[in-house]
């Protein structure tokens, strides 16, 4: 039998005005009474926060948080046969499970980044597919930079989900079949000063506690296939609890 309960966008009530039990019990649709209780916890450290209720005698029920009930979009979509720093911007991409993103350097098993290779060219290849926020782009621009979808390298440019806040494992399903799980943040390098001087520390930042924060995108393998074009909606599914943060892959 489902159970109705709770549905709060808790993205909207802890930042504002839901500082307490009580404000965020007034906010609730459909609202909460007093047989209703519930309590929040923070998610590890990337600003989201899960809701439980207690109902029926079931404790700690999960309730859709903030990162679970994104929809964005897919706003480019770009490849490159070489190991060049930009990516060409397309109509459409053909992601194939296992592999990573048709006609581009990076598909395989195996690593395909130069660096990794250089190292071992054996280990797995958890960079397959490369994304980025546009509203990274916006925040480029505020500060003097110019950038477009596909320059820095980027497989799928997105809008309206926050994936660096999305913990290891999540997966993305993007237009009719393909999904993507998230393996980790990209490392920016060098190459980004190369390609807009002064760019590399606009990527970089740092937390309250001084722990670097990456800003250049996320990485991930393919695992089912399919079209994935602009404009398709993109999906979030997390993985089962405990979260573990993104770190570098």
């Amino acid at each position: 039998m489902r159970l109705d309960f709770l549905s709060i966008p808790i993205s909207r009530c802890i930042p504002q005005r839901a500082k307490t039990i009580e404000s965020i019990r007034q906010i609730a649709e459909p609202p909460l009474s007093e047989e209703s209780p519930f309590f929040i916890e923070q998610l590890g450290g990337n600003g989201s926060y899960w809701c439980y209720q207690r109902l029926f005698g079931v404790e700690e029920l999960p309730v859709a948080n903030d990162l679970e009930v994104q929809a964005g979009k897919v706003v480019s979509v770009s490849r490159s046969e070489t190991h060049s720093f930009s990516k060409q911007p397309v109509g459409a991409i053909r992601l194939i499970a296992g592999l990573g993103v048709e006609g581009d350097a990076h598909m395989g098993r195996t690593v395909k980044h130069r660096s990794r290779v250089a190292q071992n060219p054996n280990q797995p290849n958890h960079r397959q597919v490369h994304l980025i926020h546009s509203e990274l782009f916006d925040e480029l621009r505020n500060a003097g930079f110019h950038v477009e979808p596909g320059q820095m390298g980027e497989n799928i440019t997105t809008r309206g989900i926050d994936i660096l806040g999305l913990p290891t494992g999540a997966k993305l399903t993007i237009g009719e079949s393909a999904v993507i799980e998230i393996t980790g943040l990209r490392n920016p390098c060098s190459q980004i000063d190369r390609f807009q001087s002064g760019l590399l520390k606009e990527v970089l930042d740092q937390d309250e506690n001084g722990n670097l924060i990456r800003k250049a995108g996320i990485m991930g393998v393919v695992l089912s296939g399919g079209e994935v074009r602009v404009n398709d909606p993109i999906q979030v599914v997390l993985p089962p609890e405990p979260f573990r943060s993104l770190e570098r892959v």
